[in-house]
């Protein structure tokens, strides 16, 4: 039996047969039916924890239990008061970290959703862009500097691409990809015609066709592997816990003790000792301890969140106190992964952007070359292209955005615009997958370019010009 081929092994077209797509990409039928089938392309976290869950699990501390224990004691005593005070003070303790708890995991959740990453998808032949969520296998995804990969895929094509793989294999520099194909078994770092999700590019662009999502991708793996590793308790909680241990032996020594000086030394009722005994106990517990720590824990973390800093969990404070060095990536994380047009250098002058004009000769040149040489696409507040191209193409926008809504001519040259460079785009993909061109049709195009460009001068620009006569 023929042993099936490695991803990194398959030609592009054994792998748009396997995944029964194309290289326009998915219809939007198709894409629906997928996502039903595969599920969103997302890391399952595992069973989240009730409200019941956590706050029982607040009661999980060796100290906290002495004191249960100290209360059940009180009662059977007839104290009742003692039990009163002891069991408050747990439930209170227990009350703070449960809400502290279940409000982090709330603005958390809301801080995921405004950080989930997109990815720019062909749909019918159109780029698009979508939550990566909804990413699906036999999408062809587009790939530009500043992008995070959303899922694992092969490349089909790529320029001057490299991607940052440090959370998958550990290589601190980013690794440059190509389309060349593999064989053989081959490390996951040597794979390089292929994108893993959790990597981020740091250069170049490409697109590449989506064989794996979800927990089927690498990270998935690995995700799947820390799922069943145990939570390792803070420093803190280790401290509270030997000092619970050392103080119950002491105690409990201290009352054996006397309890034998009571029954053997000053012959008094064994009853009566005995009660004498837990009664010392008792009063020895602290049993004020665990919640002036989750007191002093929870100022903590209101004081970090006036700083826009979310704990999720209590004893995360006394751990970060400990911390000297943090280390995260900064494009699309810690800014915004946009760029802005500050200053234009033409004719040996410097400009300011905002005085940027298509009619000034100086100036026109390097406006024209900048809107021209750009895959860049703006549409509202959604911008797909490279961060420099869609700064170059906003500032054009803004500098001449209408006054007033445009006429119904402005809309019919705008649809002819995007239908010339709907058949450049096509001819561009044929030539990148076959190799070949249809060099009438191209000269066409850009035939029909040229006129289109004249007739925008002509219409918009300089309309009264004589060189047009």
């Amino acid at each position: 039996m023929k042993q099936e081929k490695n991803i990194w092994e398959q030609s592009r077209v054994e792998l748009f047969q396997k995944l029964d797509c194309r290289e326009t990409g998915l219809s939007q039928e198709d894409a629906a039916d997928r996502l039903a089938k595969y599920g969103a392309n997302e890391l399952h976290a595992g069973k989240q924890k009730s409200v019941l869950q956590i706050f029982l699990g607040q009661f999980a501390d060796f100290l906290v239990l002495i004191l249960i224990l100290a209360a059940v004691i009180s009662a059977c005593m007839g104290d009742v008061e003692s039990m009163i005070v002891i069991l408050a003070v747990i439930t209170m303790n227990a009350i703070l970290g449960t809400v502290q708890t279940v409000k982090a995991s709330a603005s958390l959740d809301s801080l995921k959703q405004m950080s989930a990453p997109t990815a720019k998808v062909l749909r019918d032949g159109q780029i698009v862009q979508i939550p990566g969520r909804e990413v699906v296998p036999g999408d062809v995804v587009i790939l530009e500097a500043g992008d995070s990969v959303c899922a694992d895929g092969r490349l089909l094509e790529c320029a001057s691409l490299k991607c940052a793989e440090s959370a998958l294999t550990g290589e601190s520099l980013p690794v440059e990809k190509d389309t060349e194909l593999l064989s053989g078994e081959t490390a996951l770092g040597d794979r390089k015609n292929m994108v893993f999700s959790g990597s981020f590019v740091t250069y170049g662009r490409g697109r590449f066709l989506v064989t794996a999502t979800g927990m089927d991708t690498e990270m998935g793996k690995i995700a799947q592997l820390l799922k069943n590793t145990e939570e390792r308790k803070t420093p803190l909680q280790v401290s509270l816990d030997q000092f619970g241990r050392k103080l119950s032996i002491i105690i409990l020594v201290i009352c054996a003790v006397l309890f034998g000086v009571s029954v053997l030394w000053r012959h008094e009722n064994v009853m009566n000792a005995f009660l004498f005994a837990v009664a010392l106990a008792v009063a020895a517990i602290p049993e004020a301890l665990s919640s002036i720590v989750t007191i002093v824990l929870s100022f903590g973390t209101r004081k970090m969140a006036r700083e826009h800093a979310i704990i999720r969990h209590l004893q995360a404070v006394e751990g970060l106190g400990s911390v000297s060095v943090i280390c995260s990536d900064k494009t699309g994380t810690l800014t915004q992964n946009r760029m802005t047009v500050r200053k234009l250098y033409t004719g040996g002058e410097v400009i300011d952007a905002k005085d940027a004009d298509f009619r000034d000769p100086l100036q026109e040149p390097l406006l024209r070359t900048a809107l021209l040489c750009s895959d860049a696409v703006i549409s509202g507040d959604t911008e797909i292209g490279d961060p420099t191209e869609t700064a170059l193409v906003r500032l054009l926008i803004t500098g001449f955005e209408p006054r007033e809504k445009p006429d119904a001519a402005f809309y019919q040259d705008m649809n002819q615009l995007s239908a010339i460079g709907n058949n450049l785009n096509q001819i561009a993909a044929r030539l990148n997958s076959s190799g070949t061109v249809d060099s009438t049709q191209l000269k066409e195009e850009i035939e029909k370019l040229k006129a289109f460009r004249l007739a925008l001068l002509k219409k918009y620009v300089e309309p009264d010009e004589a060189q047009w006569l």
